[in-house]
């Protein structure tokens, strides 16, 4: 529905000019997608919209140079290799109102290049968003208020098998509305009927899973109901409630939860989340707000999920940093730079690979009541991430306090932890992290003559073994992070005199 969309938008601005646009979609019948396939081949076609379908095998391009990739958290990683196989050497673009973390932090870690759009459009306004038990009278009151101001209402519920029940119990709780259900298992033309007939204003109310999700442009619709709203992830939710206040009418956003249900600590923050963000562009705050709870000890330590939790998601866009600045480096040389002398670079993967993990009981993070913008949020972060020395953590520190005041817990956690990387890294510590209640750090190496050292100067606090120490946790030792960074300091004046 949105490559149609898209299509349509592309046809009309792009009309005065030579430009031979085309769509590829299950909306096209076999015959037009096949003969739409052969003319990308022979460069008969300048522009083309498509779904999924243009990762299909037989699609090939005579000459791609520029890939959009629009609605990119849609996308899963397969699929954007997919679209780099395309063409070996081809700029992408991709957009999305609200960024998966990990693109964000490939973005913090310099693998990618990226701009935000923080103006709204002229008029828009923020959408009031509601919270609640599901009620057949809070229903009833907001579709009939749509209905009386001329515009129409999204009803979501993400469940094919019982659309069309919800449909008839709304059809007999508000009988003036004309309700239509559109769902992605219907066929084709089905589907695009009552999409065309609800965009001409045939229908009240649309009965529909989130198949409305990426990026359908009504402007008269500007009240959505989102039926078991729990069972949403956050960005699920924001891109639905993106579908209404597209004019400059206000609009509603009524997120319903059954009343039974004993909801999850998850679900009620995601639905906390949902109704603190009503500011236009929240939806690259969410998108950091995201980042930070899952993420941002993952930019100095390692919690993972994945495929990528082979090597840390810090490690891998580091890694990926590294070797792009190598990669773009080659190439200035090769296009005209060669002639200038470059120094030895260091090879990314050593020096990362000797970074220590720290997976601590820390909440470390800069809040959003402490710096409020995001983008800037983003840059301090990515500073952070840059720092290699004390000097360095003193004098971030101290800008903090001039620029913001005096951080917050949390944001001191952020200048701990990396003071504990840097002694981690001095003292040959691979991992720091919570073993049974207690700290434990595991060297890169073996020394029996360290763990005796150890055992001998720290008594009952610390017992070490050749490749391990342990210290008492927060549980029992409310000194910990103090001790611990003297042990590291301790270790690490004894690896130097021992070199």
């Amino acid at each position: 529905v949105l490559a149609q969309q898209h299509f349509n938008t592309f046809r009309e601005r792009l009309a005065p000019f030579p430009v031979t646009v085309e769509m590829l979609s299950r909306f096209r019948s076999d015959k037009e997608q096949d003969e739409i396939v052969k003319k990308m081949a022979d460069g008969t076609i300048d522009i083309v919209i498509g779904t999924h379908r243009l990762l299909s095998r037989d699609v090939a391009f005579k000459d791609l140079g520029l890939m959009i990739v629009d609605e990119e958290q849609r996308f899963g990683v397969q699929h954007k290799e997919r679209l780099k196989q395309l063409r070996a050497h081809v700029d992408v673009l991709t957009l999305t109102a609200t960024p998966i973390p990990r693109t964000l932090y490939l973005s913090l870690a310099g693998a990618r290049d990226m701009s935000t759009i923080d103006t709204p459009p002229a008029e828009r306004l923020p959408i009031r968003t509601y919270v609640a038990a599901y009620d057949e009278g809070l229903v009833r009151d907001a579709i009939l208020r749509e209905l009386d101001r001329g515009g129409q209402v999204f009803f979501v519920h993400n469940r094919v098998r019982g659309i069309g029940i919800i449909a008839d119990q709304l059809r007999k709780l508000i009988p003036e509305a004309r309700i239509g259900i559109g769902h992605g298992q219907m066929p084709e033309d089905q589907l695009e009927s009552v999409m065309s007939a609800f965009a001409a204003g045939q229908y009240d109310a649309l009965v529909c899973t989130t198949i409305i999700e990426s990026g359908i442009d009504i402007p008269n619709a500007n009240t959505i109901i989102i039926n078991n709203a729990d069972k949403f992830g956050l960005a699920q939710l924001y891109q639905l409630r993106g579908r209404v206040g597209r004019s400059a009418a206000r609009a509603f956003a009524y997120f319903l939860h059954d009343k039974r249900a004993n909801l999850s600590d998850d679900a009620r923050m995601r639905l906390q989340s949902i109704a603190e963000a009503t500011e236009l562009g929240a939806g690259f705050q969410l998108a950091m707000r995201d980042l930070e709870i899952r993420g941002a000890g993952e930019i100095l330590g390692a919690r993972q999920s994945g495929h990528i939790a082979a090597v840390g998601l810090d490690l891998y866009a580091r890694l990926l940093a590294g070797a792009i600045q190598d990669a773009r480096a080659k190439l200035e040389a090769e296009h005209g730079n060669g002639s200038r002398q470059r120094s030895a670079a260091v090879n990314p993967a050593q020096r990362i690979l000797h970074a220590p993990t720290i997976d601590l009981p820390i909440v470390s993070q800069i809040p959003e009541a402490y710096v409020a913008d995001a983008a800037l949020r983003l840059r301090l972060y990515r500073r952070l991430a840059d720092v290699n020395d004390e000097k360095q953590i003193q004098e971030l520190e101290r800008e903090f306090r001039e620029r913001f005041g005096e951080p917050p817990a949390e944001t001191r956690n952020l200048f701990y932890v990396l003071r504990l990387k840097l002694a981690a890294t001095r003292a040959q510590v691979a991992m720091l992290t919570l073993d049974d209640g207690r700290i434990l750090a595991r060297f890169r190496g073996e020394d029996a003559a360290r763990a005796e050292r150890l055992n001998k100067k720290w008594g009952r606090r610390v017992r070490a073994t050749r490749e391990r120490m342990w210290l008492a946790g927060p549980d029992e030792n409310p000194q910990w992070r103090e001790q611990l960074l003297h042990l590291l300091d301790f270790c690490a004046a004894d690896a130097l005199t021992e070199t």
